[in-house]
């Protein structure tokens, strides 16, 4: 049915419904989409090697697993999710027009971020000096493979939210122009959502 057809047949409430209905479209660009996708399906790929690693070798998984230090993997949890909240608070501010008080919230989401680094590099530290390396056993690998791959991530994601942060205060991001903003902020949950996976399955799930 083409658009005139569909006039003449549609009750005027219900083209008054459809007028009023807010446009669907996913937030930043769409580019960052399309990396979004590329990123989860090289993560989903380890993940799947990694379960299949773990179906084989049980008894070794779960105990070196037990020798990973939860504590840190559980703060980290805690500190990635403060950033994104933060990171949700920037883009609602800038939508407000608020571009210092998303700046703040940037910062808030920059410095757990910087958290997040900083007791990874303790661990990675420790696990260093325990002997753990890439061919020290086949968790170990695995453990270092997908905890530095998102570790890298997270990196990329700091340079972003630094540059973020710096656009809010010059007062790039207001209603209108959102689409670098939430661009970052869709990266930045990306990170988020791999570490919740991925802190379950490698530090907890037996």
């Amino acid at each position: 049915m083409n658009t005139f057809a569909q006039t003449l047949v549609s009750p005027p409430s219900l083209r008054a419904v459809e007028s009023d209905a807010p446009s669907r479209r996913l937030p930043g660009d769409l580019a960052i989409w399309f990396f979004i996708l590329a990123e989860l399906l090289a993560f989903g790929a380890f993940f799947i090697a990694y379960a299949f690693a773990r179906a084989n070798n049980v008894e070794l998984f779960n105990a070196q697993q037990l020798a990973l230090d939860r504590n840190s993997g559980a703060i980290n949890t805690i500190l990635l999710l403060t950033s994104s909240y933060f990171v949700v608070r920037a883009v609602q501010a800038a939508e407000a027009g608020q571009s210092r008080r998303a700046a703040s919230w940037i910062a808030g989401g920059f410095a757990c971020g910087m958290g997040f680094i900083v007791v990874k590099l303790f661990e990675y530290t420790a696990k260093f000096a325990a002997g753990v390396s890439l061919s020290s056993s086949t968790f170990h690998m695995f453990y270092l493979i997908l905890t530095f791959f998102h570790f890298m991530h997270v990196i990329l994601g700091l340079v972003i939210l630094g540059a973020l942060w710096n656009g809010a205060r010059k007062g790039r991001y207001v209603p209108g122009n959102m689409n670098g903003i939430e661009t970052g902020a869709a990266y930045w949950h990306m990170v988020d959502l791999v570490w919740l996976i991925l802190f379950p399955l490698v530090y907890v799930m037996r």
